[in-house]
């Protein structure tokens, strides 16, 4: 269950991300501090890197959630999951 839960507060991570460059595309967005869902500590990551195509240039955006909770990986009541998304603007 634990399990579950980190996987969507990862996920909202991921949302977040989106609805921020979706509001304000350029420059990757910086998650407030703490950044927290339902007990889980977030950490969202972000890369941009430009291509152009026929004279278009395109933004791509590298999107990295992580949620963890119970203290320090190796204890027992310790939980991670991560997810990944790339978003063309």
């Amino acid at each position: 269950v634990r399990g579950t839960r980190a996987y969507w507060a990862a996920r909202a991570g991921i949302e977040w991300a989106v609805g921020s460059l979706t509001a304000s595309p350029g420059a990757c967005p910086t998650p407030p501090a703490p950044f927290t869902v339902d007990g889980f500590t977030l950490t969202v990551a972000c890369t941009r890197a430009t291509f152009d195509e026929s004279g278009v240039t395109r933004a791509v955006y590298r999107l990295t959630a992580s949620a963890s909770a119970g203290g320090t990986a190796g204890s027992l009541s310790f939980v991670e999951r991560s997810l990944s998304a790339s978003v063309e603007f």
